[in-house]
């Protein structure tokens, strides 16, 4: 049965509508995406297809365009669309974060760090570099390690904040296939960094641990390290 056909207040865009993207599911959003489905398929029968082959969204928003195009009715055209829109909602938050106080909102702060870690096969870490007023200046990816190997030097991190002027640092990294909880390495490395880099007026105010599939888990908002400037 064609979208057109169902009520009224069943249609995946009237319901945007009405009560706003956030009462729509997954696969209603995908929908209002794809527009149209393929031979005897909605487009929310094949936005269904496509949350069930690749398990989450941000799996599907991840697949490469082979993957992809496994799926019928899927392509490069579409594919193109996906990495547009993910790759807009990274700037759109990236731009809010410039203009506001970034730990207000630690929710988007959370889903713009799993933006920029995305699809890391290794151990990456990135630094939020902030001015004054915990405003977000830049980021920057500061190493790559193995898949279970993080290398972080303390002289790069340092030459990186002082090159941008940042006054505070928020580090983020990712347990590529692992949990986003903190090992205990995690925790006595960035005490150590606050103390380091705390004489030389730059403050880490957070470090995140990131995972696929969990929320981003915040040292700070656990009390592993200090919230003191």
């Amino acid at each position: 049965m064609s979208i057109t056909d169902w009520p009224v207040h069943d249609r995946p865009r009237e319901k945007l509508l009405n009560g706003g993207a956030g009462a729509l599911t997954d696969a209603e959003l995908l929908a209002i995406f794809l527009r149209v489905g393929v031979h005897g398929k909605s487009a929310v029968d094949l936005a269904q297809d496509l949350i069930a082959h690749f398990g989450t969204l941000a799996q599907l928003f991840n697949a490469s365009l082979d993957e992809l195009s496994q799926i019928k009715g899927m392509g490069q055209a579409k594919y193109v669309q996906l990495q547009a829109v993910f790759e807009m909602s990274r700037r759109a938050l990236a731009d809010s974060a410039s203009q506001h106080t970034v730990i207000a909102d630690l929710p988007a702060l959370k889903t713009l760090i799993q933006l920029h870690l995305r699809n890391a096969a290794s151990e990456q870490c990135i630094a939020l570099f902030l001015d004054p007023s915990l405003r977000l200046m830049h980021i920057e990816t500061l190493s790559e390690g193995t898949p279970t190997t993080l290398n972080l030097h303390v002289r790069t991190l340092v030459q990186r904040a002082l090159s941008v002027n940042a006054h505070a640092i928020i580090l983020a990294h990712n347990h590529p296939n692992g949990s986003a909880q903190p090992s205990e390495d995690d925790i006595r490395t960035t005490q150590a960094l606050q103390e380091q880099l705390r004489p030389l007026g730059l403050y880490l105010i957070d470090h995140f641990i990131v995972a696929d599939g969990q929320t981003p888990y915040s040292l700070a908002e656990n009390g592993c390290i200090s919230t003191l400037f």
